[in-house]
């Protein structure tokens, strides 16, 4: 099996739509959107920026061979920060680093864009998994919480890009 990494290409916001909402369906405590209300949406805002290839805005896909058996988002703010969003690998894919491999890759791709710009993401905080990956990043948690396991809210997470990976 090929694994690669890629942004998303026009054509493929289709299939950029199945992945996300089967992220939102199989793992709906690691997600801020509701499947069912996601259904609803005719077309989600990065599907459209992925048909137009929007400079501050991108999708990086993960592809087993041909397959896009994961994703990850990129959405610079108006200032010299950027946000990652909607980090998902198919559950018969998880456990062989693709994440590892994919997160670095929208790194790699935002420094090369935005060279130095602080990237900020969240993860829910019963998700150790998630959070071990983005701390073997180099993520660092905005405000230290020694007793993060116990509260009910999200941890953000920091990473300068400052130099690519």
């Amino acid at each position: 099996m090929n694994i690669s990494y890629r942004i998303l290409l026009p054509h493929e916001s289709k299939n950029y739509r199945m992945i996300r909402l089967e992220s939102l369906e199989k793992f709906p405590e690691a997600f801020g959107a509701s499947y069912e209300e996601s259904l609803k949406i005719e077309k989600f805002r990065l599907e459209t920026d992925i048909e137009n290839q929007a400079q501050d805005r991108f999708v990086m896909g993960a592809f087993a061979d041909a397959d896009l058996v994961g994703i990850c988002s990129f959405v610079k703010d108006e200032n010299t920060h950027g946000n990652i969003y909607q980090m998902y690998i198919k559950r018969e894919f998880q456990g062989r680093d693709m994440g590892f491999g994919l997160i670095r890759a929208v790194i790699r791709e935002t420094y090369r864009r935005f060279n130095g710009i602080s990237i900020f993401l969240e993860v829910a905080h019963k998700n150790e998994k998630a959070y071990q990956l983005y701390k073997k990043i180099g993520f660092t948690e905005v405000v230290k919480n020694p007793d993060r396991q116990e509260v009910e809210s999200n941890i953000k997470m920091y990473l300068n890009a400052n130099e690519p990976l």
